[in-house]
């Protein structure tokens, strides 16, 4: 098109498409081109490449680090702190349903940059105590969103729906060259470990069982099929009765046999 930096094609989108899904399993609707014109094409001035038939070759004949920056390229990182109100006084309450001693290990998957993570761990200790026998792994397909989640500093304008008594407790407010900045407290960042995740392979690290799982605002980028399989291989890593967390625009009904609904866009595992 003209007025474009690059060459851009039907061609050119497709193939993104394709790599992306068979990478990702993220299914790209076709009103999506703008974006993946202006995401990528930042991938092929760093790269140093003169068309996007040219970069998508290179990806394609290379296994090498280029994958990952062109997957960090084409996710989006929507979050904030506490979204999705009710799930977390739900979530308060199950944590509240055994003994305060009791182990609760919990996954939250799309990290994103790290507010909900911490939102998650922020409730745990309001609910258990400074003393709560709980973890949390928070992963993310995207490293360096994954990156930042794990130095756990914010802009305080960033802390939009978290309270101040909350702020006071969790975090520390920056001074001099780092003002108007907050950073997380150790307390919280001690009881995570951020990972790396690929929700379409087969090769998930975990050992143990999940008491709670947050997949929220993930599956709407999937296509039904890649739906199904993600979903089967978190119900092989839940405990009977576990809860999961999905997002608002996200309805599992056809997966009964595996989840059945226990409140709006909680799910319960059979």
């Amino acid at each position: 098109m003209q007025g474009r930096e690059f060459v851009w094609t039907d061609a050119d989108f497709d193939r993104v498409q394709a790599l992306i899904y068979q990478r990702a399993g993220i299914s790209l609707h076709d009103g999506k081109h703008a974006m993946v014109y202006s995401r990528l094409s930042r991938r092929l001035r760093d790269t140093g490449h003169q068309s996007f038939k040219e970069y998508l070759g290179w990806l394609e004949t290379n296994d090498g680090p280029e994958w990952q920056e062109f997957v960090n390229a084409l996710t989006t990182n929507l979050t904030s702190f506490f979204r999705e109100h009710h799930h977390f006084e739900i979530f308060a309450d199950h944590l509240k349903s055994k003994p305060s001693s009791s182990p609760w290990r919990v996954w939250c998957n799309a990290a994103s940059t790290g507010e909900e993570p911490y939102s998650i761990v922020m409730t745990a200790l309001e609910s258990l105590g400074a003393k709560a026998n709980f973890s949390l792994t928070a992963s993310d397909i995207d490293s360096k969103v994954l990156a930042s989640a794990a130095q756990g500093v914010y802009r305080i304008e960033g802390l939009k729906g978290v309270s101040e008594e909350r702020i006071q407790r969790f975090f520390m407010r920056g001074k001099g060259a780092n003002e108007g900045m907050a950073r997380v407290k150790p307390e919280l960042q001690r009881l995570i470990q951020f990972i790396s995740v690929n929700l379409i392979r087969d090769d998930w690290p975990f050992r143990e069982p999940f008491d709670v799982v947050f997949c929220r605002n993930v599956m709407i980028y999937f296509d039904a099929p890649t739906q199904r399989k993600v979903l089967e291989r978190i119900h092989r890593v839940m405990a009977p009765g576990g809860l999961l967390f999905v997002g608002h625009a996200e309805n599992f009904s056809e997966s009964r046999d595996l989840f059945v609904l226990r409140g709006k866009t909680v799910y319960e595992r059979r």
